[in-house]
């Protein structure tokens, strides 16, 4: 089955109803890339600007770019008028076609749990890393976070079954999924291949509580982060049913019986690499 071009499914409100605690959670890597005052800092994927702006505190300039452009307006929106930020809609499977990419034009390139996303694609895959070598300045530095090997295995694993049961293979199933969860072996090999050097790693097993919105919590990290297996069935009916399936399967495996918040199993790999000079 081919992969469907993906909707932007993406808003300000169904990301802050559902994954609030994303930007939240990024203290660790945010030390990693260590914004100084001079630094040049371009922020890949990122989402409605919470962490661009805050890099922006401590960099000279800060700028963010989306595959989205209801996230982008959203940014715009909240933050835009602020000096040394700016804000781009762009998908970054495909730097080099940003009208402002040039090579060695940034200090420092970050990304938080976008990269699961940019890097699923393997046709592009290495280009991405090769496009945020060639914009770094040298010595320059690349710190992101994304989701590892073994990320959201429970809700993966439901989500797979789910759809198969509404008549599609598994191996269909399972090309419908988007996103990409390395290990820490395979990343440093697709970075060392195109020139970085590994200075740190690391991959944490960190359970996550979900929000307790009416409309978040399970059903709607399902829904917004499972969005692509949802558009792959050719019925609004069947997509709920999905929904519906994933849910009841997980109800009692991601619930704490003690008070009924629920967790989701993340494994984040976090990396500091850096450009030779």
């Amino acid at each position: 089955m081919a992969q469907r071009p993906a909707k932007d499914h993406w808003t300000q409100e169904a990301y802050s109803t559902s994954a609030s605690f994303v930007p939240k959670l990024a203290t660790t890597v945010l030390q990693w890339l260590d914004p100084q005052p001079d630094d040049i800092v371009l922020d890949l994927g990122c989402g409605d600007g919470v962490l661009t702006t805050k890099l922006r505190e401590s960099c000279a300039s800060a700028t963010g770019l989306d595959a989205s452009a209801s996230m982008i307006t959203a940014a715009k929106k909240t933050y835009g008028a602020r000096a040394g930020l700016s804000w781009h809609v762009q998908d970054c499977r495909y730097l080099d076609r940003w009208i402002n990419f040039q090579k060695e034009g940034y200090t420092k390139v970050f990304s938080n749990a976008a990269l699961h996303w940019i890097l699923r694609d393997p046709s592009t895959r290495d280009a991405v890393l090769q496009n945020v070598f060639h914009i770094l300045k040298p010595g320059g530095t690349f710190a992101f976070e994304m989701g590892g090997q073994g990320n959201v295995a429970e809700v993966h694993a439901a989500l797979i079954a789910a759809v198969a049961h509404q008549g599609i293979s598994i191996e269909d199933a399972r090309q419908l999924c988007p996103w990409f969860f390395p290990s820490e072996a395979l990343m440093k090999q697709m970075l060392e291949k195109v020139g970085f050097t590994v200075q740190k790693m690391e991959l944490e097993y960190r359970p996550t509580q979900l929000t307790a919105d009416e409309d978040g919590g399970i059903q709607g990290w399902v829904r917004l982060m499972g969005a692509q297996f949802l558009e792959g069935l050719d019925s609004s009916a069947k997509s709920e049913t999905v929904v519906k399936e994933v849910c009841e399967v997980l109800k009692t495996v991601i619930s704490h019986e003690e008070d009924g918040s629920m967790y989701l199993g993340y494994v984040r790999l976090r990396v500091l690499a850096t450009k030779p000079t």
